[in-house]
């Protein structure tokens, strides 16, 4: 996954099962849901003939920002620079970098413009 491609994108839906029932019509999505503890299941969505995922659904409670809405991120080769940079660049750092489990690092960053974006630095397959 090459620097500066998008990498990921994450649905934050306050209705997860309408969202799946929607885009299983819509896109022929198959799901696989993973345990995220008290936050309830993550869903990887994959489309036909691909074991790839090509998304991600999560509970998100609609009172919350970002609520009911796509989240892209962006892939970068390293964290520590792309977080320096956007600040550098007029963004701001809003949550630091942390690590999930077979995914790898990501950080949530404002851009100069107020808008959000994830940073996603792959972890090594």
């Amino acid at each position: 996954m090459a620097h500066g491609t998008f990498g990921w994108n994450e649905l934050m839906t306050s209705n997860i099962e309408a969202s799946k029932d929607f885009y299983k019509r819509v896109a022929g999505w198959t799901y696989q849901d993973m345990p995220m503890g008290d936050m309830g299941p993550y869903t990887l969505a994959f489309v036909a003939g691909n074991p790839v995922p090509v998304a991600g659904l999560m509970p998100w409670p609609e009172t919350q920002p970002g609520s009911n809405d796509w989240f892209a991120y962006i892939n970068v080769d390293n964290m520590d620079a792309a977080t320096e940079a956007a600040t550098g660049a007029g963004g701001t750092v809003v949550r630091e970098k942390f690590f999930i489990e077979n995914t790898g690092w990501i950080a949530i960053v404002k851009d100069s413009a107020n808008t959000m974006i994830g940073f996603l630095e792959p972890a090594p397959m």
